[in-house]
């Protein structure tokens, strides 16, 4: 069954607000990465600089465009060829690259195939379950927002290139999956809810995501374990009304704020459409790693990669 046009433009609306309001939430918190929670009366609410220029995204949006370019050029994933986009980034002296990435991507690079780089890495440490799967999986939601099966089938794949680790793999699916129903104007707790229906995960997994929205404030680590980081971005989506406060709130925590508000501003940006993203935030963005020679990202390229990404089927 083909969608009406009036979801069509619904869904057009909100995935722009995902795509730009994941490298928002990343620059956001850029300048408060590593850094202790802000008290409550003390919110940073604008773009500051910190290790980058103020309002300049990092890794977490630089390793999503480089899958969104993989899903516009294979349907489905290839991860043979998203391998290949995420070493072309490494190679390209990124800022920042978070240990265990590098670590697959570098035995990538040096001829291994990517099956076996991820492999021995992850036999290194087992248990080993960051958020760098997590914190680019977006686009995967916008290239399928009309499959859930091939949304969940790729957001599975894509983290298993570098994080193999069953946490890593389902956090992107419930991510995307939640997408999905934001997308379509359902309320953030009941897509939440379904999300949570639609995918397998690991039980201590599940039990943080469902109690996310009952911790206080101050109970939340926000650390770079993918558990923490969904719980972070669920809490913030779901205590607040608004994408500024649900992005505000979730990077305020400290410690891997960008990637906590990456996750929250996809997911928040979704609910509230672009529309919803303040202006203030979508003119300050920038993104440093120059896909087009002399030129930079900025808001409205994100907005033409979401129309690509979610128009490439309909």
């Amino acid at each position: 069954m083909m969608p009406s046009s009036s979801t069509v433009v619904q869904v057009r609306n909100r995935a722009q607000g995902c795509a730009v309001g994941a490298a928002i939430g990343d620059a956001l918190g850029m300048p408060l990465e590593f850094g202790r929670r802000r008290p409550v009366d003390q919110l940073v609410r604008d773009m500051r600089p910190g290790r980058i220029p103020a309002g300049t995204f990092t890794d977490d949006t630089e390793m999503a465009l480089a899958l969104a370019g993989s899903l516009l050029a294979h349907r489905p994933l290839d991860p043979a060829d998203l391998a290949r986009r995420f070493v072309t980034w490494l190679q390209a002296g990124p800022p920042d690259v978070g240990i265990h990435t590098r670590n697959v991507l570098s035995r990538i690079a040096a001829g291994q195939p990517w099956d076996e780089a991820v492999r021995a890495v992850q036999a290194q440490r087992p248990d080993s379950a960051g958020n760098g799967s997590v914190m680019r999986c977006w686009p995967v939601a916008l290239a399928s927002w009309n499959d859930l099966d091939q949304l969940l089938a790729d957001s599975r794949l894509q983290s298993r290139v570098t994080h193999p680790h069953p946490e890593c793999e389902a956090g992107s699916a419930f991510v995307n999956a939640a997408i999905y129903y934001l997308l379509r104007g359902v309320p953030p707790a009941e897509a939440i809810a379904q999300a949570l229906d639609d995918v397998a995960m690991p039980q201590p997994l599940r039990d943080v995501v469902e109690k996310a929205p009952t911790r206080t404030r101050d109970g939340l680590p926000n650390s770079g374990w993918v558990r923490h980081t969904l719980e972070s971005a669920v809490w913030g989506l779901l205590t607040t009304g608004t994408f500024e406060e649900a992005v505000v709130q979730a990077v305020n925590l400290g410690n891997d704020a960008d990637t906590a508000g990456t996750v929250v501003g996809a997911l928040a940006g979704a609910a509230y459409g672009l529309d919803g993203i303040p202006r203030r935030w979508r003119e300050a963005l920038r993104g440093e790693w120059p896909l087009r020679s002399g030129q930079y990202w900025r808001a409205a390229d994100l907005i033409e990669l979401a129309d690509r990404l979610a128009g490439r089927e309909n």
